[in-house]
């Protein structure tokens, strides 16, 4: 089952401005996640403009249908942390669940985790 990464592309770290830096920090990274991911099936990446985490930049949330679903911050935009989300993104596309046991995390999303939210519910409440 895929597994979206959604890339918040408007976050800035806490040095962008003073960095004089042209592209925002979320825009680095989403173009990172967006090349490690690129020709998998089982991972997919989109931008949102964005996901309302600004004192914990860079944000990006991590969501398969049904399962549970992850926001994760405080990344500097690298290839190694782009790495490193592709995998996790990857390791929650194979769980049923989209719990990926803790032994399993690669260590690039360690400290990451922000929030976890349950998977809507399958029927609707009368």
């Amino acid at each position: 089952m895929t597994t979206w990464i959604t890339v918040c592309d408007t976050c800035k770290t806490e040095d962008w401005e003073a960095s004089g830096r042209e592209q925002k920090d979320g825009e680095v990274l989403a173009e990172l996640v967006e090349a490690c991911a690129s020709g998998r099936a089982d991972v997919k990446t989109r931008r949102v403009s964005c996901l309302m985490g600004c004192n914990q930049a860079c944000n990006i949330a991590i969501q398969g249908e049904g399962k549970l679903a992850y926001t994760l911050g405080r990344f500097d935009p690298t290839e190694e942390a782009a790495a490193a989300i592709v995998e996790y993104a990857a390791l929650h596309a194979d769980s049923k669940s989209g719990q990926v046991p803790f032994r399993q995390w690669p260590q690039g999303v360690k400290g990451h985790f922000v929030t976890r939210h349950p998977p809507l519910p399958t029927d609707e409440a009368e």
